[in-house]
């Protein structure tokens, strides 16, 4: 991976003349990783600065986390945005309303994991279950290091039977597990089908996706518009799909700026 404002001229002239489409992951990426996932709140700062990259006729963005939608809406809470929520599972924002259909097995199967999972967690200080609706997060932020093998343990007799009939499938995230439906569907899938989207609506006008990311499940978009856009793993530069990175969160705010600015400006 580059540092992507190693060549700042190049990055700019990259973007005149471009549509921006911009897919933002929420945690780690527009906020900084906390305790637990309700603190993690948008700075009114970061806010301002979407509310008027969404005004910008060369911008569009959407905001794809693992969070459940109703969660994420809540705390970014500005209009015009694309919302996916769930890895994909669910998808709000103008002319679009989508929740993927799931089986009532796959609810109960879920509903039996959360209790047995909150049962055998719960002695386990610092661990704790997160229902999103259409899937479970497992969160050890908060624990012990020397807890984390026995939370996994935990995991594994609690979905062994169900991940082996392909009935759910299991990802890890920054000290997190989720568990979500065995289904062919992940932020990659995700930004194609909205990017197809705005293709259409813009009559193929010259668009260029960018996307920004921090955790394992943005690999697979990462992936998918490695050739077709800009990807930007935010952290310390480590393997990853991602053509460049961002050192923090702090960078990610600096470079929404410069988007903001280089789209308003005229080529030189």
């Amino acid at each position: 991976m580059k540092y992507i404002f190693e060549d700042r001229n190049k990055f700019k002239s990259t973007l005149f003349g471009k549509i921006i489409v911009l897919f933002l992951d929420y945690d780690g990426t527009l906020t900084p990783i906390v305790e637990t996932p309700d603190k993690a709140v948008l700075s009114l700062e970061n806010k301002n600065l979407l509310k008027k990259l969404i005004r910008n006729p060369k911008c569009k963005l959407a905001i794809i986390s693992g969070r459940a939608l109703k969660d994420l809406k809540k705390m970014v809470n500005i209009t015009n945005i694309v919302y996916v929520g769930n890895h994909g599972l669910e998808i709000e924002g103008p002319k679009i309303k989508f929740e993927s259909p799931v089986s009532l097995r796959y609810k109960r199967i879920l509903e039996h994991i959360k209790d047995d999972l909150q049962r055998k967690l719960s002695a386990i200080k610092g661990a704790f279950v997160e229902d999103k609706g259409l899937s479970l997060s497992i969160h050890y932020r908060l624990a012990d290091r020397d807890q984390v093998p026995k939370i996994k343990t935990i995991l594994h007799e609690a979905t062994i039977l169900y991940t082996v009939r392909d009935k759910i499938k299991i990802s890890m995230g920054k000290e997190v597990f989720e568990i979500r439906p065995a289904l062919g569907w992940d932020k990659g899938k995700v930004v194609l089908w909205l990017l197809a989207r705005w293709q259409f609506a813009l009559l193929d006008k010259d668009i260029l996706p960018i996307y920004l990311g921090d955790d394992v499940t943005d690999e697979d978009a990462f992936g998918v518009l490695r050739n077709k856009g800009i990807t930007i793993f935010v952290g310390e530069p480590k393997k990853s799909k991602a053509q460049y990175y961002l050192k923090n969160t702090q960078e990610v705010k600096y470079f929404l700026k410069r988007i903001a600015q280089v789209t308003r400006e005229s080529p030189q």
